[in-house]
């Protein structure tokens, strides 16, 4: 009985140790940066703004030697918003990635919905509809997505954002689909999104008067809806901060920046897109797993090792690409709006996002303040998106 006790203190010893580790080992003192020399580390960092015109959207493009052709992206918002797409007539591709087809048509019924002169109940009354026109998260924020006749993700896995994904270099989960027009070609063709073959689809698409008169072919199809899709940027108060307005964003989010580059959060969340630029190891960091240590009659006690592939029940048994555990780094912009997180969409709160991933990526214990601050730094990242049909349609 002796030795059991001793095991049993030895090992609440231990265990003690390795737990508080991360937080012995990471507790110092960061930089605190006056804002030029924060705009400019972040700059340096990789983190640069959202274009907020045609041309320059267009000068983006050119370096990744892709071409935008305005008819083709006049064309691929028709199809992107065309329940034609799938095979039950019912679902198109903003059906998960959910925008607004007319942004103007959206501001005139919000501004009507803000309005003081609508009488208090009919304020309350709006609520709903108001939060849901304003949140374009590019997502249907469920956490596994649902396809054509309802078919669910097998992996469980959740829709990722459709915004500022022209932006990375790695698409979906796993990363390893590297094109807008492969990912719009799996999307069409996945029983569990749009169940469309291409000869069904060119048929439909040949019968609609929208279409019958511009002699489609598939690699029409494609491209045109990812030439739509690279215009489907956002910008934010981030985006005026790095462009020199100081009094973008506050000194809560500025000190949530600072920890987010003094952390490493920004060594694979970069570029403008602020993620999708790698595919990385999730967790890197396992945290002991040990529990019922309960004495019994016998010997030694019961010790019980929980599945920790995951610092949460992963839903669906999907561990990335080819079983590795590495996933495509997400994008952040617009984070704060496309709930729930991680994979399987495990986590609905924000920062417990960012508590997991500082415990489990970076190995720090954040504080209840730094989790505020990198939080209200995540928010800098909400942004609307960029009207760029005006100089399309030049």
């Amino acid at each position: 009985m002796k030795t059991i006790i001793q095991v049993i203190i030895v090992a609440f010893i231990v265990i003690s140790i390795l737990l508080s580790l991360p937080s012995i080992l990471k507790q110092r003192d960061f930089k605190v940066y006056e804002d030029d020399l924060l705009r400019k580390t972040a700059i340096a960092k990789g983190l640069k703004a959202i274009p907020n015109n045609y041309e320059d959207l267009e000068k983006i493009y050119k370096e990744k030697d892709i071409t935008l052709d305005k008819e083709k992206i006049l064309l691929g918002k028709e199809l992107f918003f065309d329940t034609k797409l799938s095979s039950n007539n019912d679902t198109s591709c903003s059906t998960c990635h959910l925008i607004s087809k007319n942004p103007q048509e959206k501001k005139i019924i919000l501004n009507a919905l803000t309005s003081n002169k609508q009488p208090n109940d009919m304020q309350d009354a709006n609520n709903c509809v108001l939060c849901h026109l304003g949140d374009e998260s590019g997502t249907d924020r469920l956490a596994t997505s649902v396809g054509s006749n309802g078919e669910l993700n097998p992996y469980h896995l959740n829709t990722l954002t459709i915004l500022n994904t022209s932006l990375a270099k790695f698409l979906t989960w796993t990363g390893e689909v590297k094109s807008l027009e492969e990912e719009v070609d799996k999307a069409i063709k996945s029983p569990h999104q749009l169940n469309m073959n291409e000869k069904t689809l060119l048929e439909k698409l040949h019968n609609d008067e929208k279409y019958k008169d511009m002699n489609l072919n598939y690699e029409d199809i494609k491209i045109s809806i990812a030439s739509y899709v690279r215009t489907l940027l956002t910008r934010s108060s981030f985006d005026r901060f790095l462009e020199g307005d100081n009094n973008a964003i506050n000194a809560q989010a500025k000190q949530g920046l600072a920890n987010f580059m003094n952390f490493g959060c920004s060594g694979c969340h970069t570029g403008m897109s602020v993620g999708g630029q790698s595919v990385q190891r999730f967790p890197l960091r396992h945290f002991a797993g040990i529990h019922d240590l309960r004495p019994n009659l016998g010997s030694p006690p019961d010790f019980e090792i929980i599945d920790n592939s995951f610092p949460f029940e992963n839903k669906g048994g999907f561990k990335g690409r080819a079983n590795t555990n590495f996933f495509r780094v997400p994008i952040l912009r617009n984070v704060t709006k496309t709930s729930p997180y991680f994979h399987n969409g495990a986590v609905d709160k924000i920062k417990e996002a960012v508590e997991i991933m500082g415990r489990h990526q970076l190995g720090i214990n954040l504080t209840s303040k730094q989790i505020d601050e990198i939080t209200a730094f995540l928010k800098t990242l909400e942004g609307n998106i960029v009207d760029y049909d005006e100089g399309a349609n030049k």
